[in-house]
């Protein structure tokens, strides 16, 4: 019968996990939950989705789903998935997993107790664009790396108006936590290595969240990574990773809409190549994969703990605006 997905919540977001698992024949999403049974039916309904629940929790106490997929806001993140964790459910948790390591510690511990598998779903990271930027910059061919460097923002008023629940501090909203977690993410996976030292700046909007942050992090000893993020401009998304000999650029890191990759020398520019590919869809089969025993987790509790870990340090650092040693 293989891997049985629900869906906990009726996110938007939902949209592109409900498109990717179409476009695969190795996943399939069979239940959604919802915080009432009218919302979860007209949803399941629109979306040909079997299954139905009034809550989360009848959800969770369903022997016949699997794994989740958790898509409620940030705030909400480590105790839904605690609490599928407990009931024996497989989660993959949407990003950012939580801003609070000891929080993620404890749910990957809880995991790894109960052989379940935990992963946060950084999309992008699935994607032949990244795995070619790893391979390009694990040969050579840009020889030593001196800085990567990542950039991700976009108007958010402009596209969901002010009662978006990212401008919300009780749900851990922010533009660290939206956006500027993916170029934590960038600089983590590109430098091979996790971050010693952080230092950062942020602008705080009128509802208590930051809505412009920027970042140097020194990674590894000898990489520096540097990122900034908002909700505050024209949209933005970079990732560049620069070394001694060259640097390779990415123009669409984080959707890869457009996949594609410059290798950029002093003797001018090659352009790479690379497929495009349904990131949700490759997300989905590589967790469907590694819960059936037949891959590799791509992203998993070492990874969610390393991005918890940076994170906090991050809003630390640009709260007490000191540089924040993380050990």
């Amino acid at each position: 019968m293989g891997v049985r997905w629900g869906l906990v919540s009726t996110a938007a977001i939902n949209e592109v996990i409900l498109q990717g698992a179409r476009a695969s024949d190795r996943v399939q999403i069979t239940a959604v939950a919802s915080r009432t049974q009218e919302k979860a039916d007209a949803y399941a309904r629109a979306n040909g989705i079997e299954h139905a629940y009034g809550s989360y929790e009848a959800m969770f106490d369903d022997p016949d789903v699997d794994a989740v997929y958790i898509s409620t806001p940030n705030g909400s993140h480590v105790d839904l998935t605690m609490r599928a964790l407990e009931a024996g459910k497989h989660v993959l948790v949407e990003k950012p997993f939580s801003r609070h390591a000891t929080e993620v510690e404890r749910a990957c511990a809880l995991a790894e107790a109960k052989g379940l598998v935990l992963s946060e779903a950084f999309m992008w990271r699935h994607n032949p664009q990244t795995a070619r930027l790893v391979e390009l910059i694990r040969e050579g061919a840009i020889g030593r790396l001196v800085t990567v460097r990542a950039s991700f923002a976009f108007a958010l008023t402009a596209l969901r108006g002010a009662d978006d629940t990212r401008f919300d501090p009780g749900l851990d909203g922010g533009a660290m936590m939206d956006v500027g977690c993916y170029c934590l993410s960038g600089i983590r996976v590109a430098s091979g290595a996790e971050p010693e030292r952080v230092s950062a700046e942020q602008i705080v909007g009128p509802s208590g969240v930051d809505v412009a942050f920027a970042a140097t992090i020194r990674m590894g000893g000898v990489v520096l990574g540097q990122f900034e993020c908002g909700f505050i401009t024209e949209h933005r998304d970079e990732l560049e990773v620069i070394g001694e000999d060259g640097s390779l650029f990415l123009d669409d890191p984080w959707h890869c809409w457009k996949p594609g990759i410059e290798l950029r020398r002093n003797t001018g520019v090659e352009h790479i190549a690379t497929p495009f590919e349904d990131s949700y869809r490759l997300e989905l089969e590589n967790v469907t994969d590694a819960i059936e025993g037949t891959a590799t987790l791509l992203v998993g509790t070492d990874d969610a703990r390393a991005q918890a870990r940076a994170i906090e340090a991050l809003y630390r650092a640009a709260e007490s605006g000191t540089t924040i040693a993380l050990n």
